[in-house]
């Protein structure tokens, strides 16, 4: 512990590759936070559990709602929501529709933006440093690890809905708004390309969450900074004044999953979902790195 308190200047400004490279023999950067280690710290954690049992509980919830309030019917029209008690296959179309837009905003922002922030509110992130642990390699570390959460967060929506739907509905084919079906064969793989859609446009919430989490040492802040952030977007997109300039907004593409869906699949808007989340993940992550790398190391 004394060695710690006596060398605690050098070790930290080594950590920044400005000062000493003094290590102990045997020492490699590469070996420094193993991402199994890094991990099996964040899956048991609190919050962890409760956003899967969250996840997990979801299906049942709305199960339960479909079984209390009877099967939905509006004549006048016609959506997923309203097709949810088709198949299998519509349920679970029916969870990853309820969960884009905020349900799985929150579990991304909370798994990239709380990783670096709490270490800070722990005061353990200097003891990282100290390790030493590159600055680089740690971000790329826990950056990494949140992305690894948010997917099966993504993921784990939908695919608890398809068991529970099966089991409730039936296996079918997967009936659409438009009044046809697709076989459930072919109604598996379009599910899966829409479920990664909804991974790939969250990139840029959890970027956002990440850089604010590298910024601050407030948790929540860095989480309710991102989730603010893709509330304001979703508000801006509805302005249809503000015309073709929606297109740059995340949240303006967050339905276009929907596209794989169709009798013919269709990229287009996929696509250009997708090239807007990275543009901006990219930014944000390289203002994460930047920040971070110069950012004074207290707590």
């Amino acid at each position: 512990m004394s060695a710690v308190s006596m060398d605690h200047g050098s070790t930290d400004h080594g950590s920044t590759g400005h000062g000493s490279t003094d290590h102990a023999e045997g020492y490699k950067a590469s070996r420094t936070l193993p991402l199994r280690v890094e991990a099996m710290r964040q899956l048991r954690r609190r919050r962890t559990l409760v956003i899967g049992a969250v996840l997990a509980a979801m299906p049942f919830v709305i199960l339960a709602a479909f079984q209390i309030g009877g099967t939905p019917s509006r004549p006048d029209r016609t959506t997923f929501i309203d097709l949810a008690t088709a198949s299998g296959a519509n349920f679970a179309v029916t969870m990853l529709f309820v969960g884009t837009g905020f349900m799985l905003v929150i579990p991304v922002a909370l798994f990239c933006g709380d990783t670096v922030a709490s270490e800070a509110s722990w005061s353990s992130l200097r003891y990282l440093l100290a390790a030493p642990v590159p600055r680089a390699r740690l971000l790329a570390r826990k950056f990494a690890v949140g992305l690894a959460f948010s997917a099966v967060a993504v993921v784990m929506l939908p695919l608890i809905g398809l068991a529970v739907g099966t089991a409730a509905y039936g296996w079918g084919d997967l009936k659409l708004p438009a009044g046809i079906s697709l076989p459930a064969g072919q109604a598996l793989p379009r599910i899966a390309i829409a479920v990664a859609f909804v991974f790939l446009s969250e990139l840029v919430i959890a970027a956002l969450a990440f850089w604010l989490s590298t910024a601050t040492d407030a948790p929540l802040g860095a989480v309710g900074g991102a989730v603010f952030v893709s509330i304001i977007t979703g508000v801006l997109d509805a302005v249809t004044a503000l015309g073709d300039l929606r297109q740059w907004l995340p949240a303006h593409w967050q339905y276009a999953w929907a596209d794989a869906l169709q009798p013919q699949l269709e990229w287009g808007g996929m696509v250009q979902g997708v090239s807007v989340s990275l543009s901006y993940a990219v930014v944000l992550l390289a203002l994460a790195f930047r920040g971070f790398a110069r950012k004074d190391v207290v707590s």
